[in-house]
Parts: structure tokens; sequence; C-alpha cells
């Protein structure tokens, strides 16, 4: 084998134009994103496509659809047909097909993947000795391997720049939709009582359908898309598409607003002081201005009841709904437990049987907290390997965007990978607050970071570092 390969003969197939002769030379010489001689373009991702790979990504886009808009709810005559499950089956099937048949195509071994797959294994093991078996295998069987899987499928399908925009245009549109739901459930007064004269709070995407069944959930689904349309008003230079980012962005943002969210207002103001300082640091100064704007102009729209229902988060005793004060005793119970019983926890899916039990009031309310459903759930453990995975996923996309400023060849990816930070962390601020463990909200950012190393090495056929020195970063043209 010739060892001195090099990216030219190794993308013998690909038609080769001076712009990519120039992008693949620039890559070879930065130090960042090093060629690996000896590197199988075919693992590198660099290889024909089959129509296997390409049915099963295109039924991976339909399922991001279904999982977000809920399309049965709206033409209810869908709903026998089970949609969602026949574009997974699709997407799995296929994949698992051209994986079978192209075994040399499949691209490296995620560490990401491997950490969720020890995460749903210490959850199995659990089982037996969980506080209710069949709940745990309900919970197990219908979120948490769905959810895994979804991560598993975005993070090994989405191997090059035009299928990772794919994505992350799927989900700015359907932001669209889910926020302008809200607003109109806002507007026609379509509100369910709190049960506390003068808060009223809007229903839920549709409702009560897909993963934004109630205000709270639509919250959180706006405030992890909001970075990832900033992302692409920033990475497309098409006018017309950077005015349909920057819609979804401001209508969003509305979005959770009027979900009367403490959670979400919490998150999105984290949301903008991270996504403010991504777009500082890489000099995109009209979208900053935009944010800037945004955030002048929106305190003068909300109404008092908004405020008033804000006041709460720094004055728990002045929620007349009992709620603040109740999941604050519920944090303080599940740290307790957790100290008690460190290793195996309650089984996953039992916190509430748990905090039933060590409260001695049967509430059969979780407690809102994803890491602390983690570590009451399946103990330290759980805990550990779920915030490593959160970490890994982060420091995938961090690394993916130095990669960028430094290679030509990758500079397309670093708006996606900055958005897709501001997302993980914005995520980290929304767990605190969400019983969110198992379901798809982590998982389908994190399948984004998994996505966007993969992406990176089909692009430049490179080995990508563990650790890239700090930069100075270059500015982002905005025309």
């Amino acid at each position: 084998m010739n060892t001195t390969l090099s990216v030219h003969t190794a993308a013998w197939w690909r038609p080769q134009s001076a712009r990519t002769r120039l992008r693949e030379d620039a890559s070879a010489g930065s130090g960042f994103g090093r060629i690996n001689p000896g590197i199988n373009p075919a693992k590198a991702g660099l290889h024909r496509v089959s129509t296997a790979n390409v049915v099963a990504f295109r039924a991976l886009v339909a399922f991001t659809i279904i999982l977000l808009l809920s399309p049965q709810a709206w033409f209810p005559a869908l709903a026998p047909l089970r949609i969602a499950f026949v574009a997974a089956a699709i997407t799995i099937g296929a994949h698992l097909l051209d994986r079978l048949v192209r075994r040399d195509a499949a691209p490296p071994f995620s560490p990401e993947i491997g950490i969720a797959l020890i995460l749903v294994a210490w959850a199995v093991i659990t089982v037996p000795v969980s506080y209710w078996i069949g709940g745990s295998i309900e919970v197990l069987t219908n979120q948490y391997l769905k959810a895994v899987a979804f991560f598993w499928l975005v993070g090994t399908l989405t191997t090059t720049e035009r299928r990772l925009r794919t994505i992350a245009w799927t989900l700015v549109l359907c932001a669209i939709p889910l926020a302008a739901t809200g607003l109109n459930n806002y507007l026609s007064g379509e509100m369910v009582s709190s049960g506390v004269p003068g808060l009223q709070r809007i229903y839920g995407y549709m409702g009560g359908s897909g993963i934004a069944a109630n205000p709270n959930d639509l919250a959180l689904m706006l405030n992890l898309i909001i970075p990832i349309a900033a992302a692409m008003m920033i990475a497309t230079k098409n006018p017309a598409a950077r005015a349909v980012a920057a819609f979804a962005m401001l209508i969003s943002v509305a979005g959770v607003i009027v979900t009367f969210s403490r959670a979400g207002f919490l998150t999105l103001m984290a949301t903008a002081v991270m996504l403010f300082a991504v777009l500082i640091r890489r000099r995109s100064g009209g979208v900053a201005a935009l944010l800037v704007t945004t955030a002048l102009v929106v305190p003068l729209l909300v109404p008092d009841s908004y405020l008033a229902r804000l006041s709460t988060i720094t004055d728990m005793e002045a929620d007349k709904t009992g709620s603040a004060q109740g999941r604050w005793k519920d944090v303080m119970v599940a740290a307790g437990i957790v100290t008690q019983n460190p290793i195996v926890g309650a089984g996953i899916g039992n916190d509430m049987l748990a905090l039933n039990e060590y409260r001695g009031k049967a509430t059969f309310r979780s407690v809102h907290n994803a890491y602390l459903q983690y570590a009451v759930d399946l103990g330290l453990p759980g805990l550990l390997l779920f915030a490593w995975l959160h970490v890994r996923c982060f420091r995938a996309a961090r690394r993916i965007e130095r990669l960028a400023q430094a290679d030509d060849a990758l500079r397309a990816l670093g708006p996606i990978a900055a958005g897709v930070q501001v997302s993980l962390a914005a995520f980290f601020v929304a767990a605190m607050f969400h019983p969110i463990a198992y379901q798809f909200y982590f998982f389908t950012i994190g399948g984004l970071a998994v996505a966007l190393t993969h992406t990176a090495r089909a692009t430049a056929v490179i080995d990508v570092p563990a650790r890239v020195p700090r930069q100075r970063y270059a500015p982002v043209a905005l025309s």
C-alpha cells in the first residue's frame, strides 16, 4: 500500500475543481485537521452513496418532522398508519442493510455513541432491582431506546455537509409551526386554567401532541432550536434563507415567552448570553445586532402577568400555585435519596415512586431536574455517564468549531458547530428544571455533535484530533 496517498488520489472518484484542490491543500498544511496518509477513504465517508443509505437518511428527515410536528394530530386519518413507526423502521432497516452490505463504508466508532450504549446497558442491568420492573421496561422500550436510537441514526447517517445542513434546516423550519401554534393559542385564548385567579397558560402544541405536548416542553424545544436558527443565519449566503432563519429565531423567542414557562425564560436568557458571546467571538455583527435589538424590544411587549410570573423565580413564596415550593422540596428529597442509595438507584423511570416513599406522600410527580432523575433512577453511575456524554458532545462541537477556523475545507461547519454548542449549554440550564432525562431533547442536539465529527472527517479526509489549540477567530462574511 502506498503510504504517501494524498487527498487527491484518495478522493479519485470526485470531480476536482480548482477550488476544491485549494481547500484540500489548505487542509493538508494547517496542522489542525491533519491528513492521515493511511486513512481508508470509504471509512472517512468518501464513498459512493448507496440507495439504501439515501433512503435511510430521507426516512430520518421524515421521522424528525413527524417527531416535532405530529402531522397525525392535524390529520387524524394518518394516526392508524403509525407514520412515526414506519419512518423509524425504514430508517433503521435501510441503514442496517447499508452497513451489512458495505461494511467498509461505516463511519469510525464514535465514543459518544459508545457512552450512550453503556448508559443503556446500565439501565437494563438495574431493571431487576427497580421499584417497579414493568414501569422500567416501559420507559426503556417506549422512550429511552427510541431516543438513543435517534441519537445513533443522526450521528451515523449525517456524514456530509449537505446532510448536516438538511437536518439543521429541518429543525429550524419545524420551529416555525411550533412557535406559531403557541402564539395562536395565546392570541385566541386557548388556555388551560392554573387554578390561580389571573394566571392561565396556553395549551402545548396541538393540545398535547408530540414532544412539545405542554407549554414547558414547547418552550424547551424552541430554546434548543434558537441557536441552530442563528447558526443557519450565519452559515447561508442566500438572503431569502437568511430571512427565514431570522424569522424562525424571532418567532421562537415569542413562542417561548407566551408559554409563561419560568424554566423557559431562564433557558432563553442563558441562550441569549451564550449566543451573543459566540457571535462576538466569531465577529458576526449582523446577527449580534439582531439579537440585541430583540432583547431591547421584547420587554416592552410582554404582558404584566408574565412579569408577575417571573417574579416567583426569586420569591418562591409568591407562587400561589405552590409549584415552585413543591419542586424545590422534591429536589431536596431526591438529593437525600441519592445519598442513601448511591449505586443502583430506584430503576429507570421510577423516581416518582422513590419520591413518594421518601416524601411520605403519594403525589406521583417526578423530580424536575434531569440530572437528579438519572441519579435517583440509575444511581451515581447513571448520573456520571450522562454527564460524561453531555460533556463529550459539547467538546466535540467545540473541537469542530476550532478546526473550522483553522481549515478552509471545514469552514462551513463552524457556524453549525457553534450553534450546537449553545444548544447543548442551553440544555444544561433547562435540564435543571425539567424531568426530561429519557426523552428526545438532548439526543437530538447530541446527535448533531456526533454528526459534526463524522462530517469533518468526510469533508477533508482528516484525523480529527482530541484537542485543538486555541485560535483567534477570523471574521465571518455576512454578505
